[in-house]
């Protein structure tokens, strides 16, 4: 049995029946991501979040000039309710426990996919893209709105 380093480690080749099998051995842990992320950086990614919070608190809580603005304004709800009558601040949305089986879906299902539940189902809306502008900004401010919190199987 022959060995070699490389920059994945130790690979050892083994001759079997004329053949080479390759083994890598890792001689440590891998990192994720190149580099760390700068100071400069974090901030420009946490004000693109937040201004995609903004937008979501907006439609969560039924500004019509926003639903215009971003295409939904004919879809969100057709009893005049917003998201926010049913759920305070985002409250018992627990966008942490998804992708969960849905009781009231009787399938496997996203957050976004619990989204588009409540617009067509209790709100008499019609669903919206799960890739739109809109939907995005919905889940950004349902997550942010429930950093956090902990969740307590059974208390929902």
């Amino acid at each position: 049995m022959k060995s070699k380093p490389s920059f994945l480690g130790l690979l050892q080749y083994s001759a079997i029946a004329g053949g080479v099998i390759v083994v890598a051995i890792l001689a440590g842990p891998t990192r994720a991501h190149k580099d760390p992320v700068t100071p400069a950086q974090l901030k420009v990614y946490q004000e693109v979040f937040m201004e995609e919070v903004r937008k979501g608190d907006l439609l969560f809580h039924g500004d019509t000039a926003t639903a215009e603005a971003m295409g939904v304004a004919d879809d969100l709800s057709k009893t005049g309710m917003a998201c926010a009558m049913c759920h305070p601040m985002a409250s018992d949305t627990h966008p942490q426990s998804f992708p969960k089986f849905q009781a009231q879906m009787a399938k496997f299902a996203t957050l976004r996919d619990m989204i588009n539940w409540c617009i067509e189902k209790p709100n008499q809306g019609v669903k919206i893209d799960p890739e739109s502008d809109a939907m995005k900004a919905l889940e950004a401010y349902i997550t942010w709105s429930n950093g956090g919190s902990v969740l307590q199987p059974g208390k929902f």
